[in-house]
């Protein structure tokens, strides 16, 4: 911590003026923007002026461009275009750094508009509206008997602007010795704009909310190095405008897909997330102890067979939204802590499933991102329905040239391939682990999608139910997106006697060295013996979803607080 930024808190808390109980405020950032600022939609546009001021950004050059008035507007080149020379310049139309700008600017022969045309349009007079807001001061200057600042909150951030016959002498010298960048302000003022068209809050009245007694961050650059990001998310919220923008497009996303399916009939539950047996899904689990049961429990892996059990109950269309527990590996699609919705409707199958999928996925990208088409990773995704369908085997056959006899029947020969394909431990692997990871190996990454991938082996499906036309297979598809899982959903298994032996079969597994097989559930299969209706079950990874929707490559830059090792000293 820096010592005068300590000195000047004791000093407030001599005044009494440390660390305030409220402060009453009008408008959040992103309300008054919101107000006064009309969306540009991206507007192609070209205008003709004098360049008055040329600033070279990490990428390119902001340009001041000025008319005969002196109005000004920003343009982002390429080009380092020479001060005072008179140029046309055609680009979309948008805002940079609170700016109203042209961005993508290039030169042309002619303009259509003029600088005070679009800035009529654009930007929206405040007419001196009185407003009271609050934030972190961002930035601060200097410009002798005045500051120029800004504040910043998760909803953007505004100009600040202070003069000394405003505030009068003592107030502004109290700012001077008492505020820096960093610190949590509060202003009472009056909007204007400058003449770059910069909505600003000449301020009246100030209050220090609390002192920050570190250093921001890279001069509000960004924080670079992930470590920092990761384990210190306040400064990567506090620093990057992206990873703002990452966390409020989740939100979103979860909003959406819990509108769509309330639309739907479906009722949201919460059932247990210690449960008394690991099972719903193929994982290690978490183990805790219960001192007043006496017993051991497990985080929840899946919320699968509870929210069935709700089936059989009568409800016949719910789902949950909630955090899963896996006590595995962390890789960039892995956290141990992660994020799915799993939702159950009695008398579908998974054939309806998919169609209801696309639906779903279609509302959730057209009401958050305002497309179906989207760019990942360079690469284009169409979301537009209907989504491709492969078979689970004919990809492999694809692959190997080998047939579902090969792959269920020949264990010695698919171990032998697994061992040639590098996979690790490929002679301890179980039959069905070898199954999984062969398929991985060699058709996952290539699954662009977004795709089904339809009839799996019943041999990695013990909660599916068996597929009507070949009994090797279960009614099961996943989705896949990227190169990555999405979604995993089934015609649910609801014979009691079948779901017992394929218990027990999960059971030979875990015997056999496979850490992830399933336990016996026995209150399950007595709720199974009550009778459940034919019943179509789908869970979506919502952290995988956002990485998508966001355009990133690691489940670290989409939730919050992901699992990292320790640091030496926390």
């Amino acid at each position: 911590m820096e010592r005068s930024r300590l000195e000047k808190l004791e000093l407030l808390r001599q005044k009494g003026k440390a660390y305030p109980y409220r402060f009453e405020v009008s408008y959040q950032i992103g309300e008054i923007r919101e107000k006064y600022e009309k969306p540009t939609e991206n507007r192609l546009v070209s205008v003709k002026g004098r360049v008055k001021r040329v600033s070279r950004l990490e990428e390119g050059f902001m340009v001041r461009l000025s008319d005969e008035k002196g109005l000004e507007i920003i343009a982002i080149t390429e080009e380092e275009l020479k001060p005072n020379e008179e140029v046309c310049l055609e680009g979309r139309l948008g805002r940079f750094e609170g700016k109203l700008s042209i961005l993508d600017a290039r030169r042309v022969e002619s303009s259509r508009e003029t600088i005070e045309e679009l800035k009529k349009e654009y930007d929206l007079d405040p007419n001196f509206e009185e407003v009271s807001v609050a934030g972190r001061l961002v930035s601060l200057r200097s410009m002798g008997k005045a500051l120029f600042g800004h504040l910043q909150d998760a909803t953007g951030r505004l100009q600040i602007y202070l003069k000394l016959d405003v505030l009068g002498e003592e107030r502004f010298k109290e700012f001077e010795e008492f505020v820096d960048t960093g610190d949590l302000l509060g202003v009472k003022g009056r909007l204007f704009r400058t003449s770059t068209g910069e909505l600003t809050v000449e301020v009246e009245d100030f209050q220090l909310l609390a002192k920050s007694l570190h250093p921001m961050p890279e001069k509000w650059h960004g924080i670079k190095d992930v470590e920092v990001r990761y384990r210190q998310r306040y400064l990567d919220l506090i620093a990057n405008e992206t990873a703002r923008k990452i966390f409020v497009l989740r939100s979103r996303a979860i909003s959406e897909i819990r509108r769509f399916l309330d639309s739907r009939g479906f009722l949201e539950v919460e059932t247990p997330t210690l449960q008394p047996v690991a099972s719903g899904a193929n994982a290690k689990p978490f183990i805790t102890y219960h001192n007043y049961l006496e017993q051991n429990l497990y985080l929840r892996i899946a919320p699968e067979l509870y929210l069935k059990r709700l089936i059989v109950g009568g409800f016949n269309r719910v789902y949950e939204l909630g955090k899963n527990f896996r006590n595995e590996g962390v890789d960039t699609t892995h956290n141990p802590e992660f994020t799915m919705v799993e939702f159950y409707t009695a008398y579908w199958d998974y054939r309806d499933l998919i169609k209801f999928t696309e639906e779903l996925l279609s509302h959730v990208l057209l009401s958050t991102v305002g497309s179906l088409k989207i760019t990942y990773q360079g690469r284009e995704l169409d979301f537009t329905p209907p989504y491709k369908v492969y078979r689970y085997f004919d990809l492999l056959e694809e692959k190997t040239g080998k047939n579902k006899d090969f792959f269920l029947r020949d264990e010695q020969g698919l171990r032998q391939l697994a061992v040639e394909l590098g996979i690790p431990k490929a002679q301890s692997l179980t039959h069905a682990k070898l199954i999984d990871k062969v398929f991985d190996r060699l058709v996952e990454d290539e699954l662009w999608g977004p795709c089904f991938v339809i009839d799996f082996p019943k041999l990695l499906s013990p909660l599916a139910k068996t597929h009507r036309e070949d009994p090797d297979l279960v009614e099961r598809f996943e989705l896949f997106v990227a190169g990555k899982e999405l979604a995993n959903a089934y015609s649910e298994l609801n014979d009691p006697v079948e779901q017992r032996d394929r218990f027990l079969q999960q059971l030979r597994e875990k015997e056999l060295g496979d850490e992830e097989a399933m336990q016996m559930d026995e209150d399950f299969i007595t709720a199974l013996e009550y009778g459940m209706p034919p019943t179509a079950g789908e869970g979506i990874g919502i952290d995988r979803l956002v990485m998508v929707l966001a355009d990133v490559d690691s489940i670290r830059e989409v939730i919050l607080f992901p699992a990292l090792r320790t640091s030496h000293g926390a």
